[in-house]
């Protein structure tokens, strides 16, 4: 009985947060937020890190809080901070699933859900690894999509941190580029340019990917 108390618990938090971030997403104001880190001091990154683990539990624009963390803390720590954070967001996420729904799903599924599920169970960490890099589904519905699966959540966690890195590089590069481009700061077209070259490269892993997944595919059927 406590269990289930629990879950529901679990469960009405999370959607009285989601409900909440979807009426206020508008209101959502990144400047103001840049200025009230900048004014932090040296708790800055920990509170930006908690801000984006709780838009990745709760659906707010995760693009966005990259492009600001590359703007606030440059393009290493920017990296890490951004990088970090989505990751533990995106586990907070399965394990919510897995915790709320798993059983109740795993009778029901049906559709894009069931495809989506078997593809984990037959690829385990290469499919997560394949939807991060390839925006096939929304990053924040994905993380709990993928905890209604059977993989393992270490496998899910590491193939999450590591395959999401090409995307929070270039964009948090492009945070920072746009940051030095507003203040007029030195080498400023080639930090521009190596932005674009950055998500220009990031574009084209889809297709790179799915040529090796299909070249992979073909190989296998003629063994």
């Amino acid at each position: 009985m406590n269990s289930r108390y629990i879950r529901l618990g679990v469960f009405a938090i999370l959607i009285a947060g989601i409900c909440a971030a979807v009426i206020f997403r508008d209101a959502f104001n990144a400047e103001q937020l840049a200025q009230w880190l900048q004014h932090s001091g040296a708790a800055a990154p920990l509170l930006f890190m908690l801000i984006y683990i709780l838009g990745t539990v709760f659906f707010l624009p995760g693009s966005l809080m990259t492009l600001l963390g590359g703007a606030l803390f440059g393009p290493v720590w920017g990296v890490f901070y951004n990088l970090t954070a989505a990751t533990i967001g995106a586990m907070l996420a399965f394990l919510a699933a897995r915790y709320l729904a798993s059983d109740w799903v795993a009778n029901k599924t049906g559709g894009k859900m069931k495809q989506l599920l078997n593809g984990v169970e037959n690829e385990g960490w290469r499919f997560v690894a394949f939807t991060r890099l390839v925006p096939l589904f929304p990053f924040n519905l994905l993380n709990y999509a993928l905890g209604l699966s059977k993989i393992r959540f270490a496998q899910y966690s590491l193939a999450s941190y590591l395959f999401m890195a090409p995307a929070a590089i270039a964009y948090t590069y492009l945070g920072y580029a746009g940051k030095e481009a507003i203040a007029g700061g030195e080498d400023m077209i080639q930090k521009i340019m190596l932005a674009i070259a950055l998500l220009a490269a990031v574009s084209f892993l889809p297709r790179l990917i799915g040529k090796l997944r299909g070249k992979a595919a073909i190989e296998t059927n003629h063994c």
